[in-house]
């Protein structure tokens, strides 16, 4: 087509650790996510407390109040739905995203806003 696509490559390194719990449940809300669901997903982050294994040992037990779960197959669902909310206010005819687990793309066809 000949036209000039801007892209914009976010790499978002250690992003689940810094995901706040309460914007879960803000955007599976926004998702229209029925209530009993938010509850039964957000009893898994109820508690959560985590020990670190070094070469000096094990650590005291710590809580852990921010982040979605490393591993789960459910967080980088629990991310995307989250990123999607965020970003809805920005997204629209000249601004496009793609969102892949901890990465995101941007993608204009202007420089500015």
């Amino acid at each position: 087509m000949k036209r000039k696509l801007y892209h914009v490559f976010v790499d978002l390194e250690k992003v689940f650790d810094r995901v706040p719990r309460e914007m879960i449940v803000w955007a599976l809300r926004r998702q229209k996510v029925p209530e009993n669901l938010i509850i039964l997903v957000m009893a898994l982050y109820e508690n959560t407390r985590r020990r670190v294994k070094s070469p000096a040992g094990l650590s005291e037990e710590f809580s852990i109040e921010m982040g979605v779960h490393q591993g789960s197959t459910l967080s980088p669902l629990l991310f995307i739905v989250v990123m999607q909310e965020a970003t809805k206010e920005e997204r629209g005819e000249n601004l496009k995203e793609l969102l892949y687990a901890d990465d995101l793309v941007l993608m204009a066809e202007t420089e500015g806003r």
